[in-house]
């Protein structure tokens, strides 16, 4: 949801050139892992004999990116612009292995090829954590064939019961890390603007990233700015499912309306910490709830001034400049919203008054433009006020 608001700001920002619509300014890539050691288990624990454990892992991963698209829907989550899997970046993956061995960053051993970490100086950087932070942090496995305890695997062999493609190195599979060094190379280059992820994923991963992809290609290549969203805690405690506190989006689609969840996400900075509670959801409906009567008092207005109204739904400057001053000062959404509360108001107000017509129906132009940025009021409000 949080890169989703980014996506929008930035193609308000730098909307498509009219003479070549076909090439977007903004390209959001958002990869899916489809090589990972925990579906090669649930593949092998699923007790399906007519199926080979290829097909179970297509099925589980077909099955689990579905249920995902699925809730990304109903979140108003747009589609990215590409979304790469991992199975189908092999060759790209093998080929940046190959330059990281040929300019001596990666070594082979033991049938796996690993990443030397001391090749690279500033490694850390990212997370600036010391090197005995960082073995601890990435929860090293101890193994005789790694020269130094620190190294990453970038490829490793696969047994006959395990997926595996054939490589220099043996068929085997890749690590973790380069799939996504790969796969943003081939999509956004070798430089590109932004990087995000969860908090979460500053140590190992996105550090080992770097390693990657700037040993590949030089210094100074790779991502420009990173950004990294808050941890997630429910109800007070970080969200875990050994603490039975393990929410998803689709169960709690059986209680809100996903507008309700997202807009119940925007309302804390997305670098802080997240503490999700149903109390939040629920005020977050209410005020949902408000600004859909303020949009359906106002479709009444527009309906009695339909040119008025279409040539002001078509302005898209008609927007709050305070409004995308918080979007544009690091994705503040809580500042946002708080203008849009503000927007609201007046709107209530002014129809008490039974202000001018002209002035309501901007108003409301830009409380639909303002919401759109966000992702909400998606909808027609009789639509909404039909939601069970």
């Amino acid at each position: 949801v949080v890169f989703d608001v980014l996506f929008r700001l930035l193609k308000h920002l730098y909307p498509d050139e009219e003479r070549n619509p076909e090439k977007s300014r903004v390209v959001y890539a958002r990869n899916i892992t489809d090589v990972d050691d925990k579906i090669n288990a649930a593949a092998r624990a699923w007790n399906e004999p007519n199926l080979s454990l290829e097909d179970r892992i297509r099925a589980i991963t077909e099955r689990t990116a579905r249920a995902f698209h699925e809730d990304m829907a109903a979140l108003n989550a747009l589609t990215p612009t590409i979304e790469p899997r991992a199975t189908e970046h092999i060759a790209q993956m093998i080929a940046m292995i190959e330059t990281l061995l040929a300019k001596g960053h990666a070594y082979v051993a033991d049938g796996h090829v690993l990443f030397a970490v001391a090749t690279m100086p500033d490694y850390g950087r990212l997370s600036r954590r010391d090197r005995e932070e960082m073995i601890a942090g990435a929860r090293v496995e101890v193994a005789p064939y790694k020269k130094d305890p620190a190294d990453f695997v970038l490829w490793k062999p696969s047994d006959a019961d395990t997926p595996g493609w054939d490589s220099p190195w043996g068929r085997g599979r890749p690590g973790w890390h380069i799939e996504c060094s790969a796969m943003s190379q081939e999509y956004l280059s070798e430089t590109f603007d932004i990087h995000g992820g969860g908090a979460d994923l500053v140590f190992p991963h996105h550090e080992n990233e770097i390693a990657q992809s700037t040993c590949a290609n030089g210094p100074g290549t790779f991502a420009r700015v990173w950004m990294h969203n808050g941890y997630l805690m429910v109800e007070g405690e970080k969200m875990s499912k050994s603490l039975g506190n393990f929410l998803t989006v689709h169960d709690l689609l059986k209680e809100f309306p996903g507008e309700a969840l997202r807009l119940a996400l925007l309302a804390t900075h997305y670098r802080q910490p997240l503490n999700f509670t149903r109390a939040g959801v629920e005020r977050a409906k209410r005020t949902l709830d408000r600004l859909y009567r303020a949009i359906q008092e106002l479709t009444k207005i527009e309906k009695q001034h339909p040119e008025f109204a279409a040539k002001a739904a078509e302005d898209r400057e008609l927007m709050g400049n305070d409004f995308i001053r918080a979007l544009e000062d690091d994705l503040n959404t809580p500042l946002a919203l708080s203008i849009l509360h503000i927007m609201m108001d007046s709107v209530f107000k002014n129809l008490e008054r039974g202000s001018d017509w002209r002035g309501q129906i901007l108003s409301g132009t830009e409380i639909r433009h303002s919401a759109t940025l966000l992702g909400l009021l998606q909808q027609e409000p009789e639509a909404w006020f039909k939601w069970q």
